[in-house]
């Protein structure tokens, strides 16, 4: 869980383009024009995974992941899309597509997992593994979560695969054609703020204490995460001194 909230950061040390972001879709540019190659999201993984995601790298990943959604799973403002997946940096990647879709991701079955005052709907889209829970929903799109992984064995009959489908997805998202709730990046950011992030903290945790909300906010106060499964065997302590890490989730 996230450490006792420390005195509220000032963000005068935050680019002005980071601090001027409006939405997900003009956060993600304004981080990959102020350092496309500083990491942004790093992801420890069982069987000593590490995956390291830039800003332009992070951005590629949601643009696809949103064109995806918006062009194969006609996603449209409003709608819910339940990630039912571990906590994962592709489950990340999914929250901040489907944000950037103008849509609501839910990542652990509630409908509108930020904004309480949506009405409960059905999931558009359920975003599931191989052997995952398949409920109703508009369509269902299958994950194989290990990052070398470019195809989902064993997918649920009908359900697109995502890992064969979004390396071909454009590289840029028209996220102008999506209606955007700016709640979603103040919401964020109030998080960071009792958890006590300071501009450009890089922040370290087990991926179950890092939800995509709380990861959203530190990237908008200029910081970097970096995720580790629970079952990757890490020792946090040496993560942290190695990731360099100013703080723990």
């Amino acid at each position: 869980m996230p450490q006792p909230p420390r005195d509220d950061p000032s963000t005068a040390d935050v680019p002005p383009g980071v601090a001027r972001a409006r939405d997900v879709p003009t956060l993600l540019d304004a981080l990959s024009e102020a350092d496309p190659g500083r990491p942004r999201v790093t992801w420890y993984g069982a069987g000593g995974e590490r995956v390291e995601l830039s800003a332009r790298v992070l951005a590629n990943w949601v643009a696809k992941s949103a064109d995806l959604l918006v062009h194969e799973c006609d996603v449209e403002p409003g709608d819910v899309v339940q990630l039912a997946l571990p906590p994962s940096w592709r489950t990340l990647v999914l929250a901040l597509a489907t944000w950037s879709a103008g849509a609501e991701p839910s990542w652990d079955g509630d409908e509108g997992e930020m904004l309480d005052d949506l009405e409960p709907q059905p999931p558009a889209v359920l975003v599931t593994t191989a052997d995952g829970p398949v409920g109703p929903a508009g369509r269902v799109v299958a994950v194989d979560l290990p990052a070398l992984s470019r195809a989902v064995e064993g997918a649920p009959s009908g359900a697109l695969d995502y890992n064969a489908e979004v390396t071909g997805r454009d590289d840029v998202f028209d996220a102008d054609e999506q209606v955007q709730d700016r709640r979603v990046l103040e919401l964020a950011d109030d998080l960071a703020g009792i958890s006590g992030y300071r501009p450009g903290e890089r922040v370290l945790g087990l991926a179950d204490d890092l939800p995509p909300d709380l990861v959203l906010g530190a990237l908008h106060r200029d910081g970097s995460v970096v995720m580790v499964a629970v079952d990757a065997g890490a020792d946090l302590d040496d993560l942290a001194r190695q990731e360099q890490a100013t703080a723990r989730a």
